[in-house]
């Protein structure tokens, strides 16, 4: 076990981003034995839980069907959402969310954002005290406009310092085979980050640190908004030209959404922002470009939603975010017209020139 002064050095030498292997190596024994689980067998849960156990944890996924909890424990495979890819033998999933929970000193959460609250309710008194609860999730409560992190925060009444969130440009299908990539882990408290950064690292993935947890959750959630922007034109057919404009535009709405609420600017010039924003808006992999793309292509929102197999996240935040941004007398036109689009009163050829909201010229 290492000392409390090598292990506070290596935190501060994460927070300020110097993430060297031993830092990471002394947070990482300081945290042995890592007994972690995950809610949530989508393609993004099942992938963060082989991220998990890749980086030596012993990893129980929840899964809501028993056939796909069977599946993964006994085949090493979960064909609904992740085809083709085998998961490691230290990851089993159980039908059971209490199964699931016991022991756990870290649980990640990766369900739907909507359903959050109500999943919180149901597992509250089974998550154990003191692990530090990790959101996967990138979207706000409709009815509330909250963050997941205060939703869980209000759910489970735990102090914030025990809540972190983990975002950037992570596409589950290609993490899942491995491909290299790098996610940011955000808590108000420092140590609570590094030490799930420590568990969340192994070869091909990298986390970084922060404490910007506002600015860490606005850019996961408001990329999303951009790259259904970016699937609308790519559906209607325009160029690189136009989803460059878009993209560049998309994340000074994001950064001026983020920063009146306190986040910090720099945050969404990185991982959590512009990376996850570039990952999100170039990627067929991407739900919410693909959800855009089949509104560019004629589809009406209805017959989107019945398309999709899984859950585009910024077809939910569209309206919880533009109230937000009134409240804070924030403009995001490219936003306004996704909801236009989604409400059938904007064609969606008609949502490139619009990319602001007045013919007069004003500074980039």
């Amino acid at each position: 076990m290492s000392s409390p002064d090598s292990r506070e050095g290596a935190i501060e030498a994460l927070g300020e981003g110097a993430v060297t292997t031993e830092a990471i190596s002394i947070v990482m024994r300081a945290a042995i034995p890592r007994r972690v689980a995950v809610l949530g067998s989508g393609s993004w849960g099942t992938t963060f839980a082989k991220v998990l156990a890749e980086g030596g944890a012993d990893v129980t996924l929840w899964a809501r069907r028993p056939e796909v909890a069977r599946e993964i424990t006994e085949s090493k495979r979960n064909t609904d959402y992740l085809p083709g890819i085998n998961l490691p033998r230290t990851l089993v999933a159980s039908s059971s969310v209490e199964t699931a929970l016991a022991g756990a000193e870290q649980v990640y959460l990766s369900v739907p954002s909507q359903t959050l609250r109500e999943n919180l309710a149901a597992v509250r008194a089974l998550i154990p005290h003191g692990a530090p609860v990790v959101s996967l999730m990138k979207g706000v409560e409709k009815s509330t406009g909250l963050r997941m992190s205060e939703v869980i925060e209000q759910e489970l009444d735990i102090d914030r310092s025990l809540i972190a969130v983990a975002s950037g440009p992570n596409l589950a299908l290609e993490i899942a085979k491995r491909q290299p990539t790098a996610a940011v882990v955000s808590s108000h408290s420092l140590e609570t980050a590094t030490l799930v950064a420590a568990t969340a690292t192994n070869p091909y993935f990298r986390s970084f640190v922060n404490t910007d947890v506002i600015g860490t959750e606005f850019g996961g959630v408001l990329k999303n908004l951009i790259a259904v922007a970016i699937g609308i034109v790519d559906g209607v057919g325009y160029g690189e030209n136009t989803k460059a404009s878009i993209i560049t535009r998309g994340l000074a709405e994001m950064t001026a959404f983020a920063v009146s609420f306190g986040a910090k600017a720099e945050t969404l010039a990185g991982l959590a922002g512009l990376g996850d924003l570039i990952a999100t808006c170039e990627s067929p992999l991407s739900r919410n470009n693909t959800a855009g793309r089949l509104l560019g292509q004629g589809y009406a929102f209805g017959d989107v939603v019945r398309q999709m197999n899984q859950t585009a996240e910024g077809l939910a935040s569209v309206a919880p975010i533009l109230e937000l941004a009134r409240s804070r007398g924030v403009d995001m036109p490219i936003v306004a017209q996704v909801a236009e689009v989604l409400a059938g009163t904007l064609d969606p050829r008609n949502i490139a020139p619009h990319l602001t909201e007045t013919s007069e010229p004003q500074g980039e």
